[in-house]
Order: structure tokens, then C-alpha cells, then sequence
């Protein structure tokens, strides 16, 4: 088996709707997946004491949140047997509503697609070097507090 290269996972502003549907699509000429799991993380209006978060303005320590995600990778992909694995974060700004997450993983058999999905977002959110910046309606700010 190849050694996997880093991979860039960081795009700017929210990931459209018609990006992950070509990701699922691109995978129908695969014939030994049996199962996808899919993540997508969307951006709330939480209602905070200081207001209602109309956006948040991520950003990463890229070059340490790539190599994280690399090790994460590894890990996964030794843990379970996929085919493939796809991650894709925002930076900058994306309003409440939009996509700010996408992971997508791909098996022969469900269970692993889906245990795998689900602890590549736990890790993602505990171990990746990324902050988001709440924007309220009113313009103010603070730092997000990861859930």
C-alpha cells in the first residue's frame, strides 16, 4: 500500500451544495463501495447573551491543522476498512445556514463508513487546529466554543 500525502483540506467561504453532490456522483464508478456516510456541518444562529450569530469567520494554524489531519487520517484508515475518505473545512466567513463541513466516507460495507464518518468529525472538532469567530447581527464578535 502507498504512503498517503498530506491532502489540502481548507476551502474559502461556505461549500456549495452542487460540490458535494459531483463528490457523491464521482464515486458511482466505484463498484466495491456498498456505503457512504456523510457529515455536513452547518452553520447555527445560536442565540448568545450577545446576540444572534448571523456568521462565523473561521480560521486554522493551516500548515499544523493539515499535518494533524494527516496523522487523523492515518489512524482512520488503519482502524477501518475504507475506501475512501473525504474532508473539506471552510475558512473565512460562512453565514448561519450555509455548509461549513463536509466529510464523507466510503466503504464496502456501511458500518465501518459510518463509525469511521463519525470519528473523523470527533476528532476533527477536538484535535484540529481551527477557531471561528461568531458574527452577530449587530457586527460584534466572539470566539466560538466548540460543541
Amino acid at each position: 500500500m502507498s504512503e498517503r500525502k498530506p491532502k489540502n483540506i481548507f476551502s474559502k467561504g461556505p461549500i456549495p451544495a452542487s460540490f458535494i453532490a459531483e463528490s457523491i456522483q464521482k464515486h458511482s464508478s466505484q463498484k466495491a463501495i456498498g456505503g457512504h456516510s456523510i457529515f455536513l456541518g452547518q452553520v447555527r444562529a445560536d442565540q448568545t447573551e450577545n446576540g444572534i450569530v448571523k456568521a462565523i469567520d473561521y480560521t486554522a494554524y493551516e500548515d499544523m491543522a493539515l499535518e494533524k489531519m494527516h496523522l487523523i487520517r492515518e489512524d482512520i484508515f488503519a482502524k477501518y476498512p475504507l475506501t475512501c475518505m473525504h474532508v473539506h473545512h471552510s475558512l473565512g466567513e460562512v453565514a448561519a445556514g450555509e455548509i461549513c463541513l463536509f466529510v464523507f466516507t466510503s466503504s464496502a460495507h456501511r458500518k465501518a463508513a459510518m463509525d469511521a464518518c463519525e470519528e473523523t468529525v470527533e476528532r476533527l472538532k477536538a484535535e484540529l487546529p481551527v477557531w471561528g469567530r461568531e458574527i452577530m447581527e449587530d457586527d460584534s464578535h466572539q470566539w466560538k466554543v466548540n460543541q
